[in-house]
């Protein structure tokens, strides 16, 4: 059927000539079955020119409602409405024809009401049945003729989504899916058919249906589907190894073409143990809208993303600054291209050099400053602690500091539950930066109250996707077809999306007063080792026989589980569910104030041994595991 690959769309004047030839041997037959087929009385009556007169009429009608214009092997819901809307006006045009011949002309209807009444119903019919023919013959020989291996697959969801789903893969040509049957949840919907496919209730008949029919994918298309339920699915598909893949919301797959190809893989984020978090404060953009807003660390996974959804509430302008050459060269063009409305500046600079950011904060100005910037690699940061310290440490008292004399409104710094009883200079860099600034602002407050800048910290855990995280890591081992190394069967770690957690750091940048710690609803813990057995399931292989997991041994610093909170800390709620604050005890500013600057000093020793056994003293819940600064938590 080669000539299918080259067929175009008919003209209009063809599609108008069927529909008008149709319309006037309905109205032969209508003749013929009023009079029971009598040729002699149909010819009295004069049949073939009213025939030929509804024909025309039909005709004329089309004209308005363009019936003919739709693409006959496209045909649908509403090409079926402008059919029935041209048979509806021509049946009262003819009978206000019939009226006006009968009463003011004194002559014989155009057309007896009864024929009328045939050749409307039978038009009607005959015009959608040969439009739905002709799909349905089309859909057959270019999809049941093709040379392909069809693989047998069932709809998660009976509903809308599961419907059109169901229509994208039968007219999409280069789909190798053959859908067998529904599932859905709607007991109400159990024993019924779509489109000849049985629905059946829950996920009970799975099982059966895999072995029976050979079922290779299941597409989940359920609107509003709970994230519990969906793992459910997933879990028990991963259990019979069928493949799972979803549906995109129906809007968004009607605004985006309706094909087979918008059906997407699952993604891990689908795998989170709870809701996504959304939210839609509309004090974000009166604290943003005509502001220069600053975001260090720019071209990060987190700090690109926040300049985003900045760019969304409108500042006056937004001020990119990372010392990572390429990726802040590709923001900068993203922004040209995706964001032209949004006026932003790119500083390529680092936040430890005291004399540059001056220079960024007396030229721009900034009234909000989303600080970001971090090295964040445990392992790394365990290696080398003076890079750790001073960046994360001196660099976050350097923007504070600065800050303050330029009279920043807020300033929002990003931190990491790392921080919390922390076992790796990463993580211990982080809290100490967090003690800092929460000093500061204790400070400020007491002695400067009219006007002061507002430090707010954010804490969360790992985040899906970013630069760094396991994720990617695992993907890149799954496509080399591994092993994907895990350092140990048990440990957890929490996750959550890069725009969950920039959109929690703008909502607690506008809650925040100064001083807080905002801590964030992670769900429950998720275990590595099961992570990647889900992401090697669902890439398509089988764990152990086509890719390996090893276990390679906590790493530096590395603990087994992270928490959000550490001993001595409590939690206060706010006015959202999901975003809680920490209660700490409070730090001396000039006390911490004089412990950083002695940072500096031991920096330019060169003694990692006295760097870290500082940084102990600073931040006295940090204990070193499974590192080589062990041996000086034994000697305190």
């Amino acid at each position: 059927m080669h000539f299918l690959s080259r067929l175009k769309i008919l003209p209009r004047w063809i599609i108008a000539a069927l529909d008008s030839l149709i319309l006037f041997h309905c109205s032969l037959f209508g003749y013929l079955v009023r009079f029971n087929f009598e040729l002699d009385v149909i010819e009295e009556y004069n049949a073939f020119a009213g025939s030929l007169t509804f024909m025309v009429g039909g005709l004329l009608v089309m004209q308005n409602t363009r019936s003919y214009e739709g693409i006959v092997r496209h045909t649908g819901f509403r090409d079926g409405s402008n059919i029935f809307k041209t048979v509806l006006i021509n049946f009262v045009l003819f009978l206000f024809l019939n009226f006006f011949h009968g009463n003011f002309l004194n002559d014989r209807f155009l057309l007896p009401t009864s024929v009328l009444i045939i050749a409307s119903l039978s038009s009607l019919f005959s015009l959608i049945f040969y439009r739905l023919l002709v799909k349905e013959i089309f859909l057959y020989l270019k999809n049941g003729f093709a040379e392909k291996q069809l693989k047998n697959g069932i709809i998660f969801g009976a509903g809308e989504a599961g419907i059109i789903a169901q229509e994208a893969i039968k007219r999409d040509s280069k789909s190798q899916l053959n859908i067998v049957a529904f599932f859905d949840d709607d007991s109400k919907k159990e024993g019924k058919n779509i489109d000849g496919k049985r629905i059946f209730k829950g996920l009970g008949e799975l099982e059966k249906l895999v072995k029976e029919n050979n079922v290779t994918d299941l597409i989940i298309a359920v609107r509003d589907l709970s994230v519990k339920r969906k793992s459910q699915i997933i879990d028990e598909c991963l259990r019979l190894n069928v493949s799972v893949s979803i549906v995109p919301p129906v809007d968004q797959w009607i605004n985006g073409g309706l094909t087979a190809g918008a059906i997407r893989e699952i993604k891990i984020e689908d795998l989170l143990s709870r809701d996504q978090i959304v939210l839609d404060n509309p004090r974000i953009e009166e604290d943003l809208r005509g502001k220069v807003v600053l975001v260090t660390g720019a071209a990060g996974s987190i700090g690109s993303e926040l300049c985003r959804q900045i760019s969304h509430y409108h500042p006056r302008m937004l001020v990119l600054l990372d010392i990572a050459e390429s990726p802040l060269y590709d923001i900068e063009q993203e922004f040209k291209e995706s964001y032209p409305s949004c006026p932003i500046k790119i500083i390529l600079g680092d936040v430890r050099n005291k004399k540059k950011m001056k220079e960024v904060f007396r030229e721009f100005k900034p009234q909000v400053v989303f600080h970001a910037a971090a090295y964040k690699h445990v392992p790394m940061m365990e290696n080398y602690p003076e890079e750790a310290i001073h960046s994360n440490v001196i660099g976050t008292k350097v923007l504070a500091d600065l800050s303050v004399l330029a009279q920043v409104e807020k300033f929002v710094f990003v931190s990491t539950d790392k921080a919390v009883n922390p076992t790796n200079v990463m993580g211990a860099s982080k809290r100490a930066a967090e003690m800092y600034v929460q000093a500061l602002n204790e400070y400020l407050e007491s002695n400067h109250k009219k006007f002061h800048t507002k430090f707010i910290t954010t804490r969360f855990g790992n985040v899906l996707g970013s630069n760094g995280s396991v994720i990617p890591l695992f993907k890149k081992q799954i496509l080399h077809g591994g092993p994907i190394t895990v350092t140990h069967p048990d440990i957890t770690r929490y996750f959550m999306t890069i725009p969950e957690a920039c959109q929690l750091v703008l909502e607690a940048g506008v809650m925040g007063e100064g001083g807080e710690i905002y801590v964030f609803d992670m769900g429950e813990p998720v275990k590595i080792l099961d992570l990647a057995k889900k992401m090697i399931q669902l890439s398509g292989k089988k764990v152990d026989h086509d890719v390996k997991i090893v276990f390679s041994g906590l790493r530096e610093g590395e603990k087994l589980f992270e928490e959000l909170l550490n001993d001595f800390e409590t939690v206060k709620i706010t006015h959202h569910p999901k975003i809680k604050i920490a209660q700490v005890l409070p730090s001396s500013y000039h006390k911490i104030d004089g412990q950083i600057e002695l940072f500096q000093e031991l920096i330019t020793k060169n003694n990692e041994t006295d760097l870290v056994r500082h940084l102990k003293a600073l931040v006295p819940e940090f204990i070193s595991n499974s590192s080589r600064f062990e041996v000086l938590d034994r000697m305190n």
